[in-house]
């Protein structure tokens, strides 16, 4: 599930608080530091830094979209260069082993393993 992009409770609350303390008086001072132009200047940092984060998510949304369909386009070739081996070599040969395969004669032997091994189960099953 991607992360949700964020928008701010107290950006908003912050915004409006300094649009009442303007009207009070557009040079306030409270003193410590506390002036409507430090005020300001916090709210333009929590927004610009707000609003970068939101396109920092919308960027990697858009790179999770591309690694995902460049996997699913690897994934498809991955297959092919096989099955071509396979096609040229034959699907019980050496060759389609290297390139990852496993050769058919094993795969049908492993297969018929597995069915028998299910029937003694099923037998040890009903005896019991």
């Amino acid at each position: 599930m991607p992360r949700q992009k964020r928008n701010s409770q107290t950006l908003e609350r912050a915004q409006q608080r300094a649009v009442s303390l303007q009207s009070i008086d557009p040079a306030l001072h409270l003193g410590r530091g506390l002036t409507l132009e430090e005020y300001g200047r916090a709210i333009a940092l929590h927004k610009t830094q707000l609003d970068d984060y939101n396109r920092t998510l919308s960027a990697i949304e858009q790179l999770a979209i591309a690694v995902d369909a460049s996997e699913k386009a690897l994934k498809d070739l991955s297959e092919r260069m096989l099955l071509g081996v396979g096609a040229l070599y034959g699907k019980d040969s050496e060759e389609y082993v290297m390139a990852g395969g496993a050769r058919k004669s094993e795969v049908a032997r492993n297969l018929s393993k597995s069915k028998v091994g299910g029937s003694k189960k099923k037998a040890q099953v009903e005896a019991a």
